[in-house]
C-alpha cells in the first residue's frame, strides 16, 4: 500500500499536477510571464465579466502614449471640470476649476484610483470623456482584444462595460511597456497638494506592494458588480510575473489569492539567461564604409522561461542580417537573432549596430582606389 501511494506521489509530481485550485474564490484569474507571453495559470480568463478600475490601465496607456509623443508634458496644467469633480466612487476631491499638474493628477489615478483625476485627464487630453472612450476603443482593437468594451473611463459599473482576464493581462503588459508608470505604482504613500490648507494623503491602494516581495505594480479595483479585482506585478531576479484575479467577494481573499498565485509562479517557474544584452554576435564587412566593418550585438538579454525542475534545454540561434544601408547609427536595427528549440523558433530578437557607420565619400573611395592600383593591391 506504501508503495502504491509513494508511486502516486511521483505520478502526480511528474505531470505537475496542482493538489488544489489556486484562486478558489475568484470569478477569473490569469498568470502569465510577460516577457515570453507564456500563461502559467488561468480560469476562465475568456469569461467577460465587468472590471472596475482596472479600466483605467488602458487610460494610463493613452495618457503615457501622448506623453511619449510630446502632445503632452508631465508640468502641463489641468482645470478640473464640474463633471471631473462631480465623479463618485474612489476619488482625490477635485473642486471644479482645481488645477492640477498632469504628473499629480497621475498620482491621483495610479495610487488612489481617483476617478475625477482620470476624467479631469481625459478631458484634458480628448476634450471629452466621450472622445477618450473612443481612443480606448481604438487602442482595444490595435492590441488584438476580442472581449473588450469600454464605455467610460473610470470603471464604474455600467451597461456593456467589461473585459476578461486574458485581455485584461495583454492591457497590462502594454501598459508596463510605459517604464514610468512603475514610478507610481512603487510608491506606497505620497501627497497631493502640499503647502495647504488642502493637503491629501495618497496611500497606494496595491497593498501588496509593501507586503508581498518584488511586487511593483499594478492597479486595483472594486466595484458591486466586479467584485474585488486587481492587476499584480512582481519581479524576483531576472523574473516578473503578471497575475489578475477579478470578481473576488472581498479584499483581504483578493490579496492572498493573488499572492498565492504568484507563489506558485515563482515557485514552479525560473527564466534563464541564454545571451547576454551588448554580447558581440558578429563582425560584418561593409563596402563603402567608415568604418567598413561592423560589429552585430543584441539590444536586450535573451530569456527564456523554463519550470524549475526540468532538465535545462539546448538552444539554437540562428542569425539573419538585413541588407544593411549606410550611413548607420549605433543601435540600428540590422538583423535578427531566432532562437530555437529543435526545429521550432521560440524566440526573436533584434540584432543592432554596436557603432556609427559612415557612408564613405566619393573622394575618398577614388583615393583608395588609386592608392591600391599603385601599391600593386588592386587585381585587374
Amino acid at each position: 500500500m506504501k508503495k502504491i501511494f509513494l508511486l502516486l506521489i511521483i505520478l502526480l509530481s511528474s505531470f505537475n499536477v496542482l493538489a488544489v485550485e489556486l484562486t478558489p474564490n475568484a470569478r477569473s484569474s490569469i498568470l502569465i510571464e510577460p516577457e515570453t507571453k507564456t500563461i502559467i495559470y488561468e480560469k476562465n480568463a475568456h469569461e467577460k465579466v465587468a472590471m472596475a478600475s482596472l479600466t483605467k490601465m488602458m487610460g494610463l496607456i493613452i495618457i503615457f502614449e501622448k506623453i511619449d509623443n510630446g502632445d503632452i508634458k508631465y508640468t502641463d496644467k489641468v482645470i478640473a471640470s464640474n463633471n471631473a469633480s462631480s465623479m463618485g466612487g474612489s476619488q482625490i476631491w477635485l473642486e471644479t476649476g482645481e488645477e492640477m499638474s498632469v504628473d499629480e493628477l497621475l498620482k491621483g489615478v495610479i495610487m488612489a484610483s481617483g476617478n475625477d483625476a482620470i476624467v479631469a485627464l481625459a478631458e484634458y487630453v480628448a476634450g471629452s470623456e466621450e472622445n477618450f472612450v473612443k481612443l480606448m476603443n481604438e487602442k482595444a482593437k490595435i492590441l488584438g482584444l476580442k472581449n473588450t468594451n469600454f464605455v467610460n473611463v473610470t470603471g464604474l459599473d455600467e451597461e456593456g462595460h467589461y473585459s476578461t482576464a486574458f485581455d485584461l493581462s495583454i492591457i497590462a503588459k502594454e501598459l508596463m511597456t510605459h517604464s514610468d508608470v512603475f514610478k507610481y505604482t512603487t510608491v506606497y504613500e505620497d501627497y497631493l497638494r502640499k503647502n495647504t490648507d488642502n493637503k491629501f494623503w495618497l496611500v497606494n491602494t496595491n497593498k501588496l506592494i509593501k507586503t508581498y516581495k518584488g511586487a511593483d505594480g499594478l492597479k486595483t479595483g472594486m466595484t458591486d458588480n466586479a467584485g474585488y479585482c486587481m492587476a499584480v506585478t512582481a519581479k524576483r531576479d531576472n523574473m516578473r510575473l503578471l497575475a489578475i484575479v477579478l470578481g473576488e467577494k472581498e479584499g483581504k481573499v483578493r490579496n492572498k489569492e493573488t499572492e498565492e498565485l504568484l507563489d506558485y509562479g515563482f515557485n514552479q517557474y525560473e527564466m534563464l539567461k541564454i545571451k547576454d544584452k551588448g554580447e558581440v554576435l558578429q563582425e560584418i564587412n561593409i563596402d563603402k564604409a567608415n568604418p567598413n566593418k561592423v560589429t552585430v550585438t543584441l539590444d536586450k538579454d535573451i530569456l527564456v522561461l523554463q519550470k524549475r525542475n526540468d532538465p535545462k534545454k539546448e538552444y539554437i540561434s540562428e542569425i539573419k542580417i538585413d541588407n544593411i544601408k549606410l550611413p548607420l547609427k549605433k543601435g540600428d536595427i540590422i538583423g535578427k537573432l531566432f532562437v530555437k528549440d529543435g526545429t521550432n523558433t521560440i524566440k526573436q530578437v533584434n540584432l543592432v549596430s554596436n557603432e556609427d557607420i559612415k557612408k564613405e565619400n566619393f573622394f575618398k573611395l577614388w583615393f583608395n582606389i588609386l592608392k591600391n592600383i599603385f601599391t600593386g593591391n588592386l587585381i585587374s
